[in-house]
Order: structure tokens, then sequence, then C-alpha cells
């Protein structure tokens, strides 16, 4: 077995773009289910709502990139607001619900046929990213020689991403420091008794609603600038369920929980992706094809990451660095 290819392709993926994509998305849910006790099962939805915008503002209607991104955030906010009137005064399984719904609708109707002419259809879009590479300080490739190297475009993304995680993990650490963040812990434990002291419950958890889908929208605009491309099949369910799993990995309820979690993710998941491959590949596999095969192996690391994910939640349940008293899954 290749070692040095298992530690390379590992970090590589660890550290890259995809992890800051699901970083992104985490904190945000951390905001949702963290921190408010919400269950949004829709982040995806916000992620495509906000890639598509940045898009399409500049391949169909030609103007800027930039402008696409402020375009992406009205929009999630928008989002947010439809998908928060009608269930935040409900039972939180409501909102869960919607949310997934809401999802799963937009990725189906972006996909289909009758607007593929505008939207690229299961071929997505491409055609935005020159405004975003000129922009590159990067012209040769970056990282460790032997260990792990990015090409330029992607440390450029990664560079970018990162900063944003920073920013978005300084933005949550100071929210959740002041009052406004005590009482959505509050609201978390006991909405009863916060709104008996005169709290619009109502209005807290729209609030952070929508501040949890802007750090999804950011991850939606990672996510078109890592690929050069935005499709349906980027933004799909199981999107949302990678990230409350990093978020769970990490601990809920901690500023740095998502960003823990996500290298942690994607660090094993690449090495029993590597290592099932290596075994079942070559002449004389470790793995003989009369029990697994190479496409067997590939779906290998799912299985051992639901192992994992069962087990951590049985004896770990407020994750790796996680407080159990912060946990919240009692569907308030």
């Amino acid at each position: 077995m290749d070692f040095n290819e298992l530690l390379t392709g590992s970090l590589q993926q660890a550290l890259g773009p995809t992890a800051v994509v699901y970083c992104l998305a985490a904190i945000g849910l951390n905001i949702h289910f963290g921190y408010t006790g919400l269950l949004n099962f829709g982040q995806a939805g916000f992620m495509m709502v906000a890639g598509y915008a940045m898009v399409t503002m500049s391949t169909i209607w030609g103007q800027s990139l930039w402008l696409g991104v402020l375009v992406g955030v009205i929009l999630t906010v928008i989002l947010a607001l439809m998908l928060g009137v009608p269930t935040l005064r409900l039972r939180a399984d409501y909102l869960a619900i919607v949310t997934i719904a809401a999802a799963e609708i937009i990725r189906q109707v972006i996909s289909a046929a009758k607007f593929s002419d505008d939207l690229g259809g299961q071929d997505g879009l491409t055609g935005f990213i020159k405004p975003f590479r000129k922009m590159n300080p990067f012209d040769e490739p970056v990282g460790i020689d032997g260990v792990v190297m990015w090409s330029p475009n992607d440390f450029w993304v990664m560079t970018v991403g990162w900063l944003l995680v920073v920013a978005a993990c300084l933005i949550t650490w100071l929210l959740m420091r002041s009052p406004w963040g005590r009482v959505l812990k509050s609201i978390r434990e006991d909405e009863d008794a916060v709104r008996s002291l005169g709290k619009n419950v109502y209005a807290y958890k729209m609030q952070s609603l929508i501040i949890g889908g802007l750090f999804g929208a950011l991850a939606g605009f990672v996510v078109a600038l890592r690929s050069a491309t935005v499709g349906p099949s980027f933004f799909a369910t199981d999107v949302t369920f990678f990230a409350y799993t990093v978020l769970l990995i990490g601990g809920a309820a901690r500023v740095l929980g998502p960003v823990a979690g996500a290298v942690i993710f994607w660090f094993l998941i690449t090495v029993l992706d590597i290592a099932f491959g290596q075994m079942t590949a070559g002449a004389d596999p470790i793995i003989p094809a009369s029990i697994m095969d190479s496409t067997q192996a590939s779906l290998m690391r799912l299985i051992f990451m639901g192992l994992g994910l069962m087990l951590l939640m049985i004896y770990r349940p407020q994750g790796i660095f996680g407080d159990r008293r912060e946990l919240a899954i009692d569907g308030r």
C-alpha cells in the first residue's frame, strides 16, 4: 500500500476547497442547530440560490460577478424569509420538512429541461470565472514539495475560502458572546421561558435562520468558484447531510467545531477512499475481486463513515470538541 499517496491525497482534500465549502455550510448550520435549535435540512438550497445568482448575473445578464454576489445575498435573505414566516411559529420538525422540500424543489426546477437553455440543465453554467481568476496572485503550484501541492487556481480559491471561514468564525464568536447570542442559546434550551421574559422568540429565530443561511450562501459562492461551473448536482440533498456530519464530528455550539469537523471528515473519508481503492487495484489485489471489486470499494468510505458517525452519536454525541450540555436534539 502506498502510504505517501494516502497522506498527500488526504491532506489535499482536508485543507482544499471542498473542505472550505462544507466548513462554511456547517458554520451556518451551527447558527441554526447548534445555537438556536433549528432543524434546517435545506442548507443546500441556500447554497444553490446564492451560487446560481452569482453565476447567472454574469452569464445571462452580462453583469459583474460581484453584483451577482450581492444579488445572491439578497435572494438568500428572501428565501430565509419565505421558509421561516410560515414555519418558525410551529415545532422544529415543520421547519425541517419545509427546508428539505424547498431545497429539492429549487434543484429540480433549475435542472428542468424547460430552463436548460438559460440555466444549463444538468450540465450547469460556465464562463463566469475570468474576473475572479484575474485577481489570482499565484502563477505556479503552491504547497510542500513531495507532500501536498495545489494548482494556482485551487490555492487562490482556498485562500479566499479560508479567509471567509476565519471571518465567519469571528462573526459567530462575537455574536454568541453578545446578549443576542445568549438569547439564541436560551431559545434552544427553553423558548417558553424566553417568551415569558418578553422576548420575541419568532423574531430571534428568523434572524438566526437568515444569518445561518448567509453563511450557506458563502459556501455556494465557493462551490462555483472552486469548479468554475455551477450545476444542480453540486447541491444534492447529501450536501446538507454531509455538512451536518461535519458539524456533529467537530461539535455543535462550538465556534471552531465546523472547522475541525471539516478537516477531520475530509481527511478520514479520503484515507478510506484511497485505501480501499489501492486494496482492490492491480493484478494481485489485497482484497480479491471475489470479495470486493473497485466499484464496491468506492462505496466503503461511506459505509465506514456512517458506522463511525453512529458510534460517535452513541458514545460522544456532543462531538469531538463539543459539550454535551450544549446539544439540542429535542425538536422543540
